[in-house]
């Protein structure tokens, strides 16, 4: 018996979500590392979901509320070797090159704080992230004003000058 299922992933007011897949028991120490070396003064959690041996959603970090959300966004995947990581007042570009060289991590799913569902398939063994829906679907073309307005953000918020 297979299954594909939407599930829904929760993303607190003011944070990001980092979804992927990582194969080691390590993935948790390890991530907090890059956290807290290239984003301190972050708050985060990171939750791993173990494949084998005792199967234990593995988590750290310095906020309770996002380590107990974090946690419950994987138990609701009931994925293996599926990790979270919830970030705030950080963006998560200033983390992705690093969680991506990171020698556990095989894939990033999605970097986000748009609304975003996991697609799932459940299989014999158990479940896997297929790929996510991150936000809404486009409304249009961006326009000359538009355009202008993305500029205009991009260098308030210091990512270009």
């Amino acid at each position: 018996m297979s299954d594909l299922e939407e599930i829904k992933l929760e993303i607190p007011e003011g944070c990001n979500m980092i979804i992927g897949y990582s194969h080691f028991i390590k993935t948790v120490e390890d991530l907090e590392e890059i956290i807290r070396t290239v984003t301190p003064g972050s708050f985060y959690s990171i939750a791993f979901s173990e494949a084998s041996g005792e199967r234990l959603i593995r988590h750290e970090g310095n906020d309770e509320i996002l380590r107990k959300i974090a946690i419950n966004n994987l138990r609701k995947l009931s994925c293996g070797h599926t990790f979270i990581i919830l970030l705030k007042n950080a963006f998560p570009i200033a983390i992705l090159n690093a969680i991506k060289n990171c020698q556990e991590v095989g894939n990033i799913f999605a970097a986000t704080a748009n609304p975003i569902s996991a697609i799932v398939y459940r299989g014999e063994n158990g479940g896997s992230v297929l790929g996510v829906i991150d936000g809404y679907s486009p409304l249009g073309v961006e326009t000359d004003s538009d355009r202008e307005k993305r500029r205009d953000l991009l260098r308030k918020i210091g990512y270009k000058r």
